[in-house]
């Protein structure tokens, strides 16, 4: 693993100096676009889309549609808006974790301390750890300010990024069901099967499948076998009784 990051922590007047490693990564199979004549890889372009000419990347700006013409923003112009390039992550405030929805997540990165900050390190892991608090801050990575909650995992600080309030999108043209006209009848059964279906949280359960098929196949088809395409067997209700459904789920056996 190869730091992307160097810089510290703030906590209070303790600073601890870290590096950023990744915490995640894509389990995507790496699929390249090929021509399929002669299976040569695809080039992309910098078309104009007046002229239909290829245009010099030096001559690429960057602009905004307002009030029906572009304004075009030059290297300047994102250097005033850019915050300020320090390297410390200011512990703003410490909240629980569970109060943070899942939406509001993108992405997680572990820290590693510096050698001269192992001590302050350990004492703000353990912290968190008996507090079972999580600490608030910003952060800039590639000139671009970051949200982020700083909380322990498996005796590691780890730094997710989280999404600013006005990147989520409102709710108000999302229409609504209507909760309160549901049969008592109904409601029993239907928290009897969430409780039926209940477990601890395992990852480990769950398997990027499609990634591992999809490898499968590619195996393959390199040895000349031939893919074989699976075929959807949709179940349909035998009947349109919600309650019938809800009692024959909770009478199944539950799948593994």
């Amino acid at each position: 693993m190869r730091s992307i990051w160097k810089g510290s922590i703030g906590f209070g007047l303790v600073n601890i100096p870290v590096k950023l490693y990744s915490g995640v990564q894509n389990s995507n199979l790496d699929l390249d676009m090929l021509d399929e004549r002669d299976h040569a890889k695809i080039k992309f372009q910098r078309i104009n889309e007046d002229t239909r000419k290829e245009v010099p990347f030096d001559k690429i700006v960057k602009g905004f549609f307002l009030k029906d013409k572009y304004v075009i923003l030059d290297e300047h112009d994102f250097e005033e808006a850019a915050p300020e390039k320090n390297k410390i992550i200011e512990l703003e405030n410490f909240v629980d974790i569970k109060a943070i929805n899942p939406i509001y997540y993108e992405t997680s990165y572990y820290t590693e301390p510096e050698k001269q900050g192992t001590k302050a390190y350990a004492l703000l892991l353990k912290a968190l750890e008996k507090s079972k608090k999580a600490g608030v801050g910003r952060f800039v990575l590639r000139s671009t300010e970051n949200l982020c909650v700083i909380h322990p995992m498996d005796g590691v600080i780890v730094i997710t990024k989280i999404r600013f309030q006005e990147e989520i999108r409102t709710l108000a043209e999302i229409k609504k069901v209507d909760t309160k006209s549901i049969p008592k009848k109904e409601m029993d059964v239907g928290l009897a099967l969430i409780k039926q279906y209940s477990s601890e949280f395992d990852i480990a359960a769950f398997k990027d499948t499609y990634s591992n098929e999809l490898l499968k196949i590619i195996k393959a088809k390199a040895k000349g076998k031939r893919a074989v395409v699976k075929k959807l067997k949709p179940q349909k209700a035998t009947n349109d009784n919600l309650y019938d459904q809800l009692m024959k789920s909770l009478s199944g056996k539950k799948q593994a």
